[in-house]
């Protein structure tokens, strides 16, 4: 008679076979990953040294050994051969930047349904062109992060394909993607140094990493040789380090006749530890004199806008008629008409520059880059966002206002007293009041000074005007003010003398897009349960965009509608159809 079998011992032998079983199946898919820490040579300053092998992704001081099955389709490094490197930012998004060297380079009008994104695992997201980096002149995509790729670290490249073509993910296999939140993004050469922008080091305001304990590198990619320079400044995500001196490279001393591309990081060293040198995308520009002097205008204007083409003609047409020569816009990666607008308004005469800023919640160092950027072109700054528009009450019966009449440029000091310090003005400040919904629904089809017209009892927060000449050497800034340099001073003005009007609690379906994600680096995003009491946050609502009861009628204390009176009097026009404000389309 046969043994028979124990229920338990049937159970246990299936489990243990199908636990190996799958075990089997899923390695075969996403193998298991050995990391090794990758270290870096401790060197004198200013010293060029031979530097270990270094990428855009072996910077994260990981290495991968992948082994990838086969499959029966065409090499995508032999065929297109567009080149990337991947940075994984908030939200699963994937930011590709396209290597200079591609081939072929990406040339002409790029599609929406172009290109795809192909990761390791043979899934595909459709890719997004987004822009190109001025500085360094490279096209970028977006692409989304499949679930069944966020599940497994480390999070792997995906290479960019045109779509409706297979390719082969070949060996060498994908690098771990980069991580937005510790990254060297952008770099500034000035005509005495080069400023580096890098998140993920000084994390909280007012806390700083000491200048000491950091060490600017400058990578030849070619050779990989390296010049390490001193930090003279570690402010929020800014750090100015001294130029190096190519001719250990074999360039002129300003790095001129540079045909390689120098990849610009920063190297952290703490006492009685290794090194690490942060991962980077920013890329030395070599200092460029301007051919010949233009003339600067007095006054621009700067913000950083994402989606915001319906509000800019209404911004800009009003800012231009008190006086703002020029605007600089930080485009943060905006997928509405936006351009279209800014090409519209250029051939109205408008002067409008954009700078395409990729890179997520970086408000405060997008800021210190346009202080560099628009020096040559600008003498003062005005830092204002989008639903921000300045009114001063001597206005309320101006007919309309010739380029010759003060408006905004009697803020701004009419001389500067050199013999006593204390009386050189640096910047003007401005305070706020801030505007609710105002029974609106919708957006307002005639603009926002038109149909939000109650506010606040009490004003909150201040914009400022900088002399960009008077900005201190770190480029510290918050909330739209800046440090300035020992000598200069702030001067606050009255909102009897002017006043910011800020439509902040506007229509619900405009409102809620701020949940989107915060601006600022230093500013918690509203979804998160963190510092409930913030003045960015609105009073009362809650960490979701779920509209509360009567959100229509709520921070309506006092009825302004000065600046919409003063508008109509400048922008209203008569059309067969009637009365239209003339930034309506």
């Amino acid at each position: 008679m046969g043994r028979k079998v124990s229920p338990a011992f049937l159970f246990l032998f299936l489990s243990v076979f199908l636990f190996a079983s799958f075990s089997l199946y899923f390695s075969s898919c996403n193998p298991i990953y050995a990391s090794t820490e990758i270290s870096f040579p401790s060197v004198n300053l200013t010293a060029i040294s031979k530097i270990p092998e270094y990428s855009s992704s072996s910077s994260l001081a990981i290495k991968e050994d992948v082994n990838y099955l086969t499959r029966h389709v065409a090499s995508i490094q032999d065929s297109l051969g567009v080149k990337s490197v991947s940075v994984l930012l908030p939200d699963w998004e994937v930011l590709l930047i396209v290597s200079p060297e591609s081939t072929p380079p990406m040339t002409g009008s790029i599609s929406g349904n172009d290109f795809l994104c192909l990761y390791p695992n043979n899934e595909t997201s459709p890719a997004r062109f987004s822009g190109v980096l001025p500085s360094t002149n490279q096209t970028t995509f977006k692409c989304g992060l499949p679930k069944r790729n966020r599940r497994r670290l480390p999070f792997l490249s995906p290479v960019l394909i045109r779509s409706g073509e297979e390719f082969l993910v070949s060996s060498p296999p994908p690098e771990p993607m980069m991580r937005w939140t510790r990254l060297a993004y952008e770099s500034f050469t000035t005509e005495n140094d080069v400023v580096l922008f890098v998140k993920g080091l000084n994390h909280r305001q007012g806390i700083n990493l000491s200048p000491k304990e950091l060490t600017c590198v400058f990578i030849d990619e070619t050779s990989n040789n390296a010049v390490r320079t001193a930090v003279t400044s570690s402010i929020q995500e800014v750090f100015r380090c001294e130029r190096p001196d190519f001719t250990s490279f074999g360039y002129g001393e300003e790095g001129n006749g540079l045909n390689k591309r120098i990849k610009v990081s920063l190297e952290i060293r703490h006492q009685g530890e290794s090194s690490f040198m942060m991962p980077s995308v920013a890329y030395y520009i070599p200092w460029r004199k301007l051919e010949i002097e233009r003339p600067k205008a007095l006054l621009c204007a700067c913000t950083m806008v994402f989606d915001v083409a319906k509000f800019l003609r209404e911004w800009v047409m009003y800012h231009s008629k008190i006086g703002v020569e020029k605007f600089v816009l930080y485009d943060n990666d905006s997928d509405d008409d936006l351009m279209k607008v800014i090409k519209e308004l250029n051939q109205e005469g408008y002067n409008i520059e954009t700078f395409f800023w990729i890179w997520p919640k970086t408000q405060e160092a997008g800021f210190s880059h346009a202080s560099l950027y628009a020096k040559d072109s600008c003498t003062w700054m005005m830092y204002l966002d989008v639903d921000e528009f300045v009114f001063a009450p001597s206005w309320v019966n101006s007919l309309q206002p010739s380029p010759d009449d003060p408006m905004l440029r009697s803020l701004l000091p009419k001389t500067q007293w050199w013999s006593d310090p204390r009386q050189n003005i640096g910047q003007v400040s401005i305070r706020c009041n801030e505007f609710g919904p105002s029974n609106q629904m919708t957006h307002p089809l005639e603009g926002v000074t038109q149909g939000y017209t109650c506010r606040r009892k009490e004003d909150n927060r201040h914009k400022s005007i900088v002399l960009l000449e008077a900005i201190e050497h770190s480029l510290l800034n918050a909330i739209h003010h800046f440090k300035l340099k020992e000598g200069y001073r702030t001067k606050p003005v009255s909102l009897e003398v002017a006043v910011v009007n800020h439509y902040k609690y506007q229509a619900w379906s405009e409102f809620k897009v701020k949940f989107r994600r915060r601006v600022s680096a230093y500013v918690v995003d509203w979804t998160k349960g963190l510092n409930p009491l913030s003045k960015d946050r609105a009073p009362g609502l809650g960490f979701e965009a779920v509209e509360p009861a009567g959100w229509e009628h709520k921070f309506c204390e006092v009825q302004d509608d000065r600046l919409k009176l003063l508008a109509q009097r400048w922008f209203e026009k008569q059309t067969m159809a009637g009365s239209k404000m003339a930034w309506q389309t």
